[in-house]
């Protein structure tokens, strides 16, 4: 008994240091010490501006990353991923098609996933093509 009230004063003692609850030393960053920052929205390419107080949300939350979609985009997009399904697609996942230029012959096309950065895309022409080559 006389062992878990030690434990307990410990444990105290550790959570809430000396001077609780007055401030340790450590502050939380205002929204003075953030300034506005243009970013380049990942879909539209448009610049859109992260506010001082939208930094600073983001801090508060423990957010790692910035932003990288316009207001106007990410609406788009929430609305889509919240969109709900119909009867006939329930069980199916909303295929994703991507406006592209063919890498080899640049054609404008479509493509059934995002691109990656630094990949080649192909038309389904030139694919056919790469493809049959590649197997013969």
């Amino acid at each position: 008994m006389r062992g878990d009230v030690h434990n307990l004063c410990l444990l105290f003692a550790t959570a809430f240091p000396a001077g609780w609850p007055e401030r340790t030393g450590t502050r939380e960053p205002s929204s003075m010490e953030f300034q506005d920052k243009v970013l380049t929205c990942i879909d539209c390419g448009a610049d859109f501006v992260f506010t001082a107080g939208e930094q600073l949300f983001f801090h508060d939350k423990q957010f790692r990353n910035e932003p990288k979609r316009c207001k106007t985009c990410k609406s788009k997009r929430v609305a889509v991923l919240t969109a709900p399904q119909t009867q006939g697609n329930a069980h199916h996942f909303s295929r994703v098609e991507t406006r592209a230029t063919c890498s080899q012959c640049g054609k404008e096309t479509t493509v059934p996933f995002r691109p990656t950065q630094g990949r080649p895309i192909f038309c389904r022409e030139c694919f056919t093509q790469k493809k049959s080559v590649a197997t013969a």
